[in-house]
């Protein structure tokens, strides 16, 4: 079935049948969800092509990947993107992924954003500093960002987690159980997402007069190997942390094994929180003792930034420009009193 015969079956003309189907605000709600229906139960696809042409867009959304010998495989990653690809395919859209050397993201954008194949962008992993929006916004192209700036010149669409604040609740509670001595293992601080972590725990520390010593932080990439070797290097310490704060799930994997190697039992002798992506090859609750985390999907998150940027290149109105999400701390069995506080 083509265009033409599915609005004759529907008594409408072509034109309305084509822009009920790319979501334009002028076709009422009722209109557009009777052709939407129709469209399932005929089975009928639009032609991409054709579409183009008539629209003068390409019907996809793009998101560059870092790619290079010095990019880690990243789960993380990984279950962002499977929540942008259920709401493009939801939405009927096409996801473009392109990979970009992490040093020439810029020229990668620039490549992407003219290329003509995507009528908006996603950018995340941002840092101190980024070109990328104003990049952005000189092309003149619907984006939203995954993460934040550090006072930013402008407003500009972005959602993010409130990262500060998580591993503030994190650091706090620690604190009420009695811990003094705190260890961060940290992801990489150039990112935006990782300062905001180590600001968080910083200033629930000030708040009893405490600091994060240097010797118990680590900032490096979140992987399981990483992990392990900042423990190890923590736990050498004359006086050792009784409690630790992670950034990744991966990293956990890493700290948990040096605690057990170390002789040492999770929640008795020393406590550990760590940021939980819900990762569904990762899953807290089903560690040898299940992982108090402070919980934020970033598959959610995926699809709420997919949501957001195609209901821009519709030209749906937005609400808002900046969304920021709390995370929810779910306390388990790894965190306990601080040893000789019982």
């Amino acid at each position: 079935m083509n265009l033409k015969q599915l609005a004759a079956q529907l008594g409408l003309s072509p034109t309305t049948v084509s822009r009920a189907l790319n979501g334009y605000p002028e076709v009422n709600a009722e209109t557009r969800d009777r052709v939407l229906r129709a469209a399932r139960e005929t089975g009928y696809r639009p032609n991409r092509t054709a579409q183009r042409l008539a629209t003068g867009k390409a019907g996809s959304i793009g998101l560059l990947m870092p790619v290079g010998a010095e990019v880690m495989s990243d789960l993380h990653f990984g279950e962002f993107l499977r929540g942008l690809g259920e709401t493009a395919q939801k939405e009927d859209f096409h996801l473009v992924v392109m990979p970009a050397d992490p040093a020439d993201e810029v020229s990668a954008l620039r490549s992407l954003a003219t290329s003509g194949y995507v009528d908006g962008l996603c950018l995340a992993y941002i840092r101190e500093n980024d070109s990328r929006i104003d990049l952005m916004e000189s092309f003149g192209l619907p984006f939203i960002v995954h993460g934040r700036f550090f006072d930013p010149p402008h407003p500009y669409p972005l959602l993010d987690v409130d990262n500060e604040a998580s591993f503030f609740e994190a650091t706090r509670l620690l604190l009420q159980l009695g811990h003094s001595r705190i260890g961060l293992i940290n992801g990489d601080e150039e990112f935006g997402f990782a300062i905001r972590r180590r600001d968080g725990v910083v200033k629930a520390l000030a708040e009893r007069g405490l600091t994060l010593e240097p010797r118990f932080h680590a900032s490096e990439q979140m992987t399981e190997e990483g992990g392990q070797r900042a423990t190890e290097r923590f736990l050498a310490a004359p006086e050792r942390p009784t409690a630790l704060i992670c950034a990744s799930m991966v990293q956990a994997l890493g700290i948990v094994r040096a605690i057990e190697q170390a002789g040492l039992t999770l929640g008795r002798d020393i406590s550990l929180i760590s940021y939980d992506d819900v990762l569904p090859l990762l899953r807290p609750e089903l560690f040898t003792v299940p992982l108090t985390t402070t919980r934020s999907s970033l598959r959610m998150a995926g699809r709420r930034i997919a949501e957001r940027l195609i209901h821009a290149i519709k030209g749906s109105t937005q609400d808002t420009l900046e969304e920021l999400w709390r995370p929810e701390l779910v306390v388990r069995a790894s965190t306990g009193q601080a040893p000789g506080k019982n």
